[in-house]
């Protein structure tokens, strides 16, 4: 089951661009919030300080609390670990091309130690349903490779992948961005399925995809939270007056 995720004062840099100014935010469990905002607001950036990836970048830094499930993943957690926990999906899809479909998603479970077959064999099938592949690929599993399938069943085949570590909170950064529509309403449908299991935070620049598949929306502007609330009283009557001129489409 997917836990909530509590984030206080937050702040991030890379090098001197301080590009996230005090965040607070409540995220609940088992819901999709989404993040909107003109490019370069800090959507992005926000979404990798909820997993560590922002510390991947030599200039980066963070300050604050992001608390999953009452553990300060700053301070109490490796963030190997946090990473499991925590699965993520980008912008663009990225199998492993050298892997067949398989091993694609068994790769995690592979660093984590796992080996017995039936174990491995089991979870892929899983995770390859969950991300509603498996119909698609089972005749293929160790035949072909990830970097095989369509950009849609690549962008599927990344969510099996981070299922199949078994997290308790999916990110994802624009995962439909690069895809034609009825992959992108693939993706939608997964999300609408996956997060009475999961909590989801997606990164979205489509309105429409974020009215569609999230209870909650976030409007970030200039690397701050401008508004937060259930996605309905944000697109029919945001508080904030830039909130209502982004969506509108006066900027952005």
């Amino acid at each position: 089951m997917g836990v909530g995720i509590k984030i206080s004062d937050l702040n991030a840099w890379y090098g001197t661009n301080h590009s996230l100014q005090e965040i607070q935010l409540d995220i609940p469990a088992n819901h999709a919030t989404a993040l909107i905002g003109p490019s370069g607001c800090g959507k992005s950036t926000f979404l990798r300080c909820l997993n560590r990836m922002h510390e991947t970048n030599p200039i980066a830094r963070v300050t604050g609390k992001v608390l999953i499930n009452e553990v300060d993943i700053y301070a109490e957690s490796s963030p190997v670990e946090i990473r499991r926990r925590v699965g993520m999906v980008f912008q663009r899809p990225n199998p492993f091309p050298t892997m067949s479909i398989y091993d694609n998603v068994a790769s995690g479970l592979k660093l984590n130690g796992f080996r017995s077959r039936r174990v491995l064999d089991e979870v892929v099938e899983r995770s390859l349903r969950q991300s509603a592949l498996w119909d698609e690929v089972k005749d293929d599993l160790k035949k072909k490779s990830g970097a095989s399938l369509s950009g849609g069943q690549q962008q599927r085949l990344c969510i099996a992948r981070a299922l199949a570590v078994d997290p308790e909170v999916m990110l994802m950064d624009e995962p439909a961005s690069a895809l034609d529509p009825i992959s992108t309403a693939k993706i939608e449908d997964l999300i609408f399925e996956l997060k009475s299991q999961y909590t989801i935070v997606i990164v979205t620049h489509n309105m429409q995809q974020a009215a569609r598949v999230a209870e909650n929306t976030g409007f970030f502007l200039m690397g701050k939270l401008v508004e937060f609330d259930s996605t309905h009283k944000i697109f029919t009557n945001p508080r904030d007056k830039r909130t209502e001129d982004y969506i509108t489409g006066r900027f952005g």
